[in-house]
């Protein structure tokens, strides 16, 4: 994920200070990590270095000064390409579910007491989201993003099925009598 791009994102709703996107961030990606305001301060500063945001005041509210940022037609243009670009599927399994079980078969070890516990967490993460988007007042970021997580959720839970159907097959390739 793009901090930069989700941050221009934020800023093309109006003006904002550091502390008001963290907070709409948090609010917006609810699944996703929390951004550190360290994070966003410097990506700012790096959207004002290369011409996408500019500062346009400051206020205090009665506590400490906030600088506002703005979008610029540059930065405006940025975020549209940005937006408009296909993200590639990825080219290569990196998943540390798939390691985990190759590396098991391949060191002798349990590979399907592996899966079946691998699947217990995933049913219960599953149930977590569940309830999460289906809670009274559950926002529309909330349920989209829960939805995200519950269809990879259930992509890895087909993936384990199929892999436990086959663990015999697999073991005796690696491991030959």
């Amino acid at each position: 994920m793009s901090t930069r791009h989700i941050l221009l994102g934020l800023l093309a709703g109006g003006p904002s200070h550091g502390y008001d996107l963290k907070r709409r961030h948090d609010d917006r990606f609810p699944q996703a990590r929390p951004l550190a305001y360290g994070q966003v301060y410097t990506t700012l500063q790096r959207l004002v270095r290369d011409g996408l945001a500019e500062t346009c005041g400051t206020d205090s509210d009665g506590g400490p000064e906030r600088t506002t940022y703005r979008s610029t037609e540059a930065g405006t243009r940025e975020l549209a390409a940005w937006a408009g670009e296909i993200a590639p599927p990825a080219p290569f399994v990196t998943n540390e579910i798939f390691a985990k079980v190759v590396v098991s078969i391949l060191a002798g070890g349990d590979p399907d007491a592996y899966l079946r516990a691998q699947r217990a967490a995933h049913m219960a993460r599953m149930r977590e989201l569940t309830a999460v988007k289906t809670a009274p007042g559950a926002d529309l970021a909330t349920v989209l993003s829960a939805d995200f997580a519950l269809n990879h959720l259930d992509a890895d839970l087909r993936w384990m099925t199929t892999t436990a159907a086959r663990l015999t097959t697999l073991t005796t390739e690696v491991h030959p009598a």
